[in-house]
């Protein structure tokens, strides 16, 4: 399951963006550098993009950019969660999880009242996997039991949350940096979500709270 690239040219075209703001956009790290892959072609070397993200990130800087400066844009985009601790209450005003998502973290936490970027994140990422229809609860609740677990070790690196499914059977794993996947016949990618995107996503949530 190998990812799609896009070439500098394409990318310049496509979105309409200068060399120039692409390069200073890197620099101030609003676009992360293993974003740019260097690749042999006829012509020589070549820089590509991970098409889908570079694609987003993008259309996200545009939209973003009058409102934020650079700075605040690049803390968003920022791959390590930001260190903040929210009360119950302001998580349920914040509508960041649906009822049933928001049941799981309010029974763990029993009388603790802080909840972590990081409890927020896990349970932010299996609800957008729920309301995508392609996971059951109960794979929810396994996915989160396991990014729990192991996002740990990966917390201010880049990585990936993958779902595969075989024979009504799924199976989830993270995977640091990005990589293609290739995997047997008979296997369904249910979900490869990029999770420093809804690091910032879930940022944004708390910035507009």
């Amino acid at each position: 399951m190998e990812q799609e690239l896009i070439s500098k040219k394409e990318l310049l075209e496509l979105t309409g963006i200068s060399y120039g703001q692409l390069y200073r956009w890197k620099r101030k790290k609003l676009i992360p550098e293993d974003w740019f892959i260097r690749k042999s072609t006829f012509t020589g070397q070549e820089t590509f993009f991970p098409k889908e993200k570079i694609l987003a990130r993008i259309e996200r800087i545009k939209e973003l950019k009058d409102e934020r400066s650079l700075d605040e844009l690049a803390a968003m985009f920022a791959p390590d969660p930001a260190a903040v601790v929210l009360t119950k209450e302001e998580v349920v005003k914040r509508h960041i999880v649906s009822d049933v998502v928001w049941q799981w973290l309010n029974e763990q936490l029993g009388d603790e009242e802080g909840v972590s970027f990081t409890q927020l994140l896990s349970l932010y990422i299996v609800d957008r996997l729920l309301r995508s229809g392609e996971i059951s609860v109960e794979e929810g609740k396994h996915i989160w039991k396991m990014f729990e677990h192991h996002y740990p070790a990966l917390q201010g690196k880049i990585c990936e949350l993958i779902v595969l499914r075989k024979i009504g059977v799924a199976v989830c794993f993270l995977l640091e940096g990005t990589a293609d996947l290739y995997v047997e016949e008979g296997v369904k990618l249910v979900a490869r979500l990029h999770v420093p995107t809804y690091i910032e996503e879930l940022k944004w949530h708390i910035s507009e709270g």
